[in-house]
């Protein structure tokens, strides 16, 4: 008697832990786009793509783009993380402080390690800019280099000398009718 009720108190434990659901706003992280952008799954399944709050990392194709993402990607990929905030940007992308479990914020730390600017233009954080003053002071990341341009610079840049400065991104020409070829 006293056997089987224990198989059952456990068997009813085991029932019961295995229901309690994350919460709302805990997410894996499975992609990781660049420095500031994850691709996240929630607990129902849905992918979601954030956008670091606050920050702004390197272009892959500038300097520090890509050890930028793989900084990122060695502090979060596969872990469960927590976002505080929820606006969405003009490319649907959600804008949040991406939290660890043991309770590092990552994009704090991607500042804090010389990988990304501390975004003024949308942050009046003075513990980001601290951290920002500390990486270039210590020549951390990206402030090793003697003038790093800012990504929102690079992009405009980019913008006004009328091409696309990704090297990877495909340009396809129009195929020839038959017309012109003759």
């Amino acid at each position: 008697m006293f056997k089987k009720y224990h198989t059952c108190l456990l068997l009813c434990l085991l029932l019961l832990w295995g229901c309690n659901p994350k919460p709302a706003n805990q997410y894996k992280v499975v992609k990781i786009k660049d420095g500031d952008t994850l691709g996240l799954l929630s607990n129902d399944n849905q992918q979601v793509t954030v956008r670091l709050a606050e920050i702004d990392c390197p272009e892959k194709s500038q300097a520090f783009g890509k050890a930028a993402k793989k900084f990122t990607s060695d502090l979060c990929f596969g872990k469960d993380v927590t976002l505080i905030g929820n606006t969405k940007d003009r490319y649907g992308r959600t804008i949040a402080l991406v939290i660890l479990p043991d309770g590092t914020n990552v994009n704090y730390q991607l500042v804090k390690n010389g990988f990304a600017w501390h975004y003024k233009a949308y942050s009046q954080s003075a513990e980001l800019a601290q951290l920002e003053q500390n990486a270039r002071e210590n020549k951390l990341g990206l402030w090793q280099d003697a003038n790093p341009t800012p990504p929102w610079e690079y992009r405009k840049e980019g913008r006004s000398s009328g091409y696309d400065n990704n090297p990877y991104k495909k340009h396809y020409k129009r195929k020839p009718k038959l017309e012109d070829v003759y």
